[in-house]
């Protein structure tokens, strides 16, 4: 189970829990590897707060201190002048003992992390930065649908986000087997769902497709092959396949999808799961090719 955010502070948009929204103060850390990362990513360049929240970007290859900073002599990070990610997570709490997870969201004005609940860095960039959205830019957690958003993620969550890693660390057949099925029954249910809508609750783009997006990138690449979900692959399912490039190819998704860092991330870091961290060449498929699901708007 990954765990959920240890530090859980709010950014509002009226400053009332003492973290206001404004532009330049706030940075996030990501790497480009990580499917948590990439939601926070993905929204991040779709409202086009790009514009007001840095980024630092982590190395996907994790040494024994945990993310580090590219470079190739001990990189630092150009805001705090890290090596590591822990370091921010020991400056913020000096007696930090637990994992040194991403996304992070840090503020520069009082040097501490704000959040690295990945759920709650993305809410908190639709929800309480909205005075610095782009022109256009979709409404990703609507009040009206707040629940039935939720209620999605959740089992997108449980079924598919860590579903994978229940079934690729599994340490007995039965857990793994358990796993594996209700990963493969809930994306059948999503693949007959998206043949009748474009999204996954209705013509919109929302908080649940963000949600889902990562997995859905990584799967053939690394979770078929490394975590053994092998039953079918995403370019199998039509209406998972088709909506999966439908995302990719709109601004924040592809542009957040480095196919090279995921790969060397997985399969170079977790020598438990692959000891010769030999990272495979393929897969070899087209995520640019037409995906034709304009007919289900409207």
């Amino acid at each position: 189970m990954r765990p959920q955010g240890t530090f859980t502070g709010r950014v509002t948009g009226d400053g009332s829990s003492g973290y206001l929204a404004e532009a330049g103060r706030y940075h996030l850390y990501a790497s480009l590897a990580c499917p948590w990362s990439q939601r926070a990513l993905i929204v991040r360049s779709v409202l086009g707060l790009d514009r007001v929240i840095g980024l630092s970007l982590t190395d996907p290859v994790s040494g024994e201190r945990g993310w580090q900073f590219p470079g190739r002599q001990g990189g630092r990070d150009a805001v705090t002048g890290a090596q590591y990610l822990s370091e921010l997570y020991m400056v913020t709490d000096p007696g930090y003992q637990g994992k040194c997870t991403l996304p992070v969201l840090w503020d520069t004005q009082t040097q501490r992390i704000i959040s690295n609940d990945a759920p709650q860095i993305t809410v908190m960039f639709e929800t309480e930065f909205t005075g610095y959205h782009r022109p256009g830019a979709p409404d990703l957690y609507p009040a009206a649908q707040r629940r039935e958003i939720d209620a999605v993620a959740t089992l997108i969550y449980h079924a598919l986000n860590i579903g994978v890693y229940k079934a690729g660390l599994a340490t007995t057949q039965a857990a793994y087997e358990e796993a594996f099925d209700a990963l493969f029954a809930t994306m059948d249910a999503l693949d007959e769902r998206l043949g009748r809508r474009r999204f996954l609750l209705g013509n919109e783009l929302c908080e649940a497709d963000v949600r889902l997006f990562p997995t859905l990138a990584r799967f053939d690449a690394v979770y078929y092959i490394l975590f053994k979900c092998n039953l079918h692959r995403l370019i199998d399912y039509r209406h998972l396949w088709g909506y999966a490039r439908d995302l990719y190819q709109r601004p924040g998704f592809g542009e957040t999808t480095d196919f090279d860092q995921i790969k060397r991330h997985y399969y170079q870091t977790q020598s438990w799961v692959n000891p010769s961290r030999i990272v495979p060449k393929g897969p070899f498929v087209n995520w640019l090719e037409p995906h034709g699901r304009d007919r289900l708007s409207g």
